[in-house]
């Protein structure tokens, strides 16, 4: 049987990875000296930060709440995760909220017997913008970019042409529920908003995920295409289905935001870059390929920690659009030299590299054309 290293010559002049030698706390060390491990550090220092700043804040029943308002921008970095670390871009993602919203807003009204019929409309209309999405990124092979840019503008087209750029309907109570809605008389905490709970479901099935077959060709696609495609894997209906779940989570996040934002048309205004910014704050690698889903949906609540704090320190809001430029190209610089760092050997393991070719006294030599290296 032929060997990676047989197929990859370079692979057998790599060291061999280090064993997890230190235990449970030595794993953590080193996962926290990652991109995606350090932003659970930086939302525990936010925490500590604006707890300082608003003592308030630190009350269980204001911090339950914080979360459940912060769950919809979360959801949404989840499905933008999916299609960043497949080396792709969603900037649909804002108009598809908008358009779900108007369309929950239009077609409920008072008739609670409407809500489940429109939900699965709106879950129907979210997949297939998806899949339009990525059947124009891989078989027409326009960049993600301008395929999810035109789908942006094609859509706010619409929601202005029926809305008139005012708001339009209100649905009734029950479907609001979905978004402002909790579980009262909970111990400590008081109550545990619908929306958390939502985010936990969707948190726990797309780690799931990312840990079958899907995921990981799904990362293997953002790191290295051409050998994804050899290796037998299909990237049209691979990058369809990474599409297909960030529009869905936008679909999500619609829904839930109708709880307490209402219906607008400016209530998606601005959520793609918020969620594209709490990826890469999360240490996703901007092209693909490296990058956790949990530290995607981190990322968004390190980011309205932040917002937070601004607030309480009297920064005016006017600031978060340079913030969040400032984030992201900081994040992006920090995490490609983090990830790239991790991926060169330790000087020690050069150093021992060295010392065991000198005293074998061989040198690893590139193979000549038509020759292999390592077992067969």
């Amino acid at each position: 049987m032929t060997s990676l290293s047989t197929l990859d010559p370079e692979r057998s002049a790599r060291p061999p990875l280090r064993a997890h030698q230190s235990g449970l706390m030595g794993r953590a060390a080193a996962a926290a000296s990652t991109p995606g491990g350090a932003i659970f550090l930086l939302v525990g220092v936010l925490l500590v930060a604006t707890i300082v700043a608003n003592p308030n804040f630190g009350d269980p029943g204001v911090l339950i709440r914080f979360l459940g308002r912060t769950a919809p921008i979360a959801i949404a970095a989840i499905g933008q995760y999916f299609v960043i670390v497949a080396g792709e871009f969603d900037l649909s993602m804002a108009a598809v909220v908008s358009m779900q919203v108007v369309l929950a807003g239009n077609l409920i009204g008072d008739d609670p017997g409407r809500v489940i019929p429109v939900m699965c409309l709106m879950l129907v209309l979210g997949a297939l913008i998806g899949v339009l999405n990525g059947l124009g990124t891989t078989v027409l092979l326009v960049p993600s970019f301008i395929v999810t840019l035109g789908m942006m503008l094609a859509l706010n087209g619409i929601v202005d042409y029926v809305t008139g750029g005012a708001a339009a309907g209100n649905p009734v109570d029950e479907f609001r529920e979905i978004g402002r809605g909790t579980i009262e008389d909970v111990p400590v905490v008081d109550v545990i908003p619908y929306p958390l709970i939502i985010l936990t479901v969707i948190a726990v099935a797309a780690v799931w995920l990312m840990r079958r077959p899907f995921g990981r060709s799904l990362i293997a696609a953002g790191d290295n295409p051409a050998a994804a495609r050899v290796a037998g894997g299909s990237l049209v209906w691979l990058k369809m289905r990474a599409f297909v779940l960030s529009s869905l989570s936008a679909t999500v996040a619609g829904i839930l935001l109708v709880g307490y934002a209402g219906v607008h048309p400016s209530v998606g205004q601005g959520y793609e870059f918020a969620a594209i910014t709490a990826v890469v704050l999360g240490g996703v690698l901007l092209g693909g390929g490296r990058g956790w889903v949990l530290s995607a949906a981190a990322g968004a609540f390190a980011l309205e920690l932040l917002f937070t704090l601004l607030t309480a320190l009297g920064i005016e809001s006017t600031w978060r659009d340079t913030v969040q430029g400032v984030i992201i190209i900081v994040a992006v610089a920090l995490a490609g030299r983090a990830w790239q760092a991790g991926r060169r050997p330790s000087r020690s393991a050069r150093r021992a590299e060295a010392s065991t070719d000198s005293s074998t006294g061989s040198s690893i030599q590139p193979p000549s054309p038509g020759t292999t290296t390592g077992d067969s």
